[in-house]
């Protein structure tokens, strides 16, 4: 029986930004059809909350120096094993703290349209380049319009049946144990992070 292998993301996060081009040869390697499906985490729990101006000057919030120290750490990282990985990307810090459920949405949209990847490449792509707001319904509407989608019915999707569709998915994924991204579910086996990519890979050559 070919291997199951179950991708949790969220475009807000870099490391599952990095871990894209992989797991994309993961599926060319070995033969797979991944299912990716989104985990759109609450950044306030972990890492504080960041209030903004229209101009993107921090006006406040509960974000403390640990967690900026934190944070700053982290794109340094995601940057670090990008070129590590012969991976040529821009990352650059998001302007503000971003929900990302909107662009989610757009994704099982996109994967039940049949225009996933270009979706998936386009976003990514435009949201670490700051570029595209992933929690503005135009803009992801846009995207949508822009990876070969209806626009208009990704907005009549996301005004109906693709909340519910998302908060599903989020819910069988804490089921599964999930809690940060990118996790990796192999045949039923829970990985979560980038270094787990080669333990994957030895696992499906096996």
């Amino acid at each position: 029986m070919p291997s199951s292998l179950i991708v949790y993301f969220d475009y807000k996060s870099p490391y599952a930004f990095v871990a894209k081009a992989p797991i994309y040869q993961l599926e060319k390697d070995f033969g797979l059809e991944v299912e990716w499906r989104p985990y759109s985490l609450h950044i306030p729990d972990f890492l504080g909350s960041v209030d903004v101006d229209a101009d993107g000057k921090i006006t406040g919030g509960t974000r403390n120096e640990h967690q900026w120290r934190r944070t700053r750490y982290l794109y340094m990282d995601a940057r670090r094993l990008a070129k590590d990985t012969d991976q040529d990307l821009m990352i650059k810090g998001p302007a503000r703290v971003y929900n990302s459920k909107t662009a989610h949405i757009g994704m099982l949209f996109a994967k039940r349209e049949g225009f996933f990847r270009p979706y998936h490449d386009l976003v990514f792509d435009r949201f670490w380049k700051r570029e595209l707001d992933i929690d503005d319904a135009d803009a992801v509407a846009a995207a949508v319009a822009e990876a070969g989608g209806d626009g208009d019915g990704f907005k009549t999707y996301l005004a109906g049946e693709g909340v519910k569709e998302h908060d599903r998915i989020i819910e069988k994924g804490n089921e599964i144990g999930i809690f940060g991204v990118p996790s990796f579910v192999l045949d039923g086996e829970l990985f979560w992070g980038n270094e787990h990519l080669p333990s994957v890979r030895k696992r499906l050559a096996a």
